[in-house]
């Protein structure tokens, strides 16, 4: 019997409210399970679940998300097998091939977690200013950002993309691959049962043109990432259309260094710090020396 999978809201498992699923399939269109087709309103009720939970995963400290984010990595390498066999199924790779990029998605995940009592060094500093007054600059989380993660590269591109925006701060509306969600919906089975707050990351999936219009067109999110676009250019300029409404803060899919026309050597690569900075506001105190 095939499994039928459950969103991920708020640290919950609800239906989708429209009752819509559809067919996942391997690369040979063989049936594997069946996927949660989220609605308009399941967006909303994930941009105001990642909304509550904004206060308290940016207020804590950086040291503790960072001990987060290492314990789901170590869950996700306690699942190794299961995660191998769905990106095996999802992308047409051998085993082998399956788990060396699900090896990589977990040192990934490890090493964004690294960053998390780091980037603030990077991003931030000191400012000569003329004048008695210490000036000081220090990044501040942007708030909700909505994510589209790949759409080839179903865990090691999600881990890629996911794990930068939480470790900073922010919290998530993540759409996953459309064709090869059931990496991410596993993944909810391990963020739902490790110390991560209920609300931080939010699974949708279904159709990424139908949920990403709903995100980017939504005036509660203050970000979004794009990644999920790539060779999709009508698609990814209508979003960011869309985003302008409210001033989003818009991540390209062709700055994200991906396998699609990106500068780097697909998702394998040195993904460096652009990700931690790009959904990083600079809050800038002035205060007077002596005083």
């Amino acid at each position: 019997m095939l499994k039928t999978y459950k969103l991920f809201i708020g640290g919950k498992f609800p239906r989708s409210e429209s009752g819509r699923v559809y067919e996942v399939t391997d690369s040979e269109g063989n049936w594997l399970a069946n996927a949660p087709q989220s609605s308009r309103k399941d967006a909303r009720d994930a941009v105001a679940a990642a909304r509550k939970a904004f206060g308290g995963w940016s207020g804590a400290t950086a040291y503790n998300r960072g001990q987060i984010l290492y314990r789901v990595a170590e869950m996700l390498e306690g699942r190794r097998e299961q995660f191998a066999a769905e990106v095996a199924a999802a992308e047409g790779l051998s085993a082998p091939a399956a788990a060396a990029q699900v090896d990589a998605a977990v040192d990934r995940w490890v090493w964004y977690a690294g960053w998390s009592d780091k980037i603030a060094q990077v991003a931030g500093g000191a400012n000569p200013v003329a004048g008695p007054f210490f000036n000081l600059s220090t990044p501040e989380p942007t708030g909700v950002v909505a994510v589209l993660a790949p759409q080839e590269s179903s865990f090691l591109g999600l881990a890629s993309v996911l794990a930068p925006v939480i470790v900073t701060g922010n919290t998530a509306v993540l759409v996953p691959s459309e064709r090869a969600p059931l990496p991410a919906l596993s993944l909810s089975e391990v963020l739902a049962t490790s110390d991560l707050p209920g609300g931080v990351v939010n699974v949708l999936s279904g159709r990424t043109r139908e949920v990403g219009a709903t995100l980017a067109a939504h005036q509660d999110v203050n970000a979004l990432d794009l990644a999920g676009t790539s060779g999709y250019p009508e698609l990814a300029k209508e979003l960011e259309t869309a985003a302008a409404e409210n001033l989003k803060r818009v991540l390209r899919p062709d700055e994200d260094g991906g396998e699609d026309g990106g500068e780097g050597a697909g998702w394998s690569a040195d993904p460096g710090t652009h990700r931690l900075l790009a959904f990083l506001e600079t809050k800038t105190v002035w205060h007077p020396i002596g005083v």
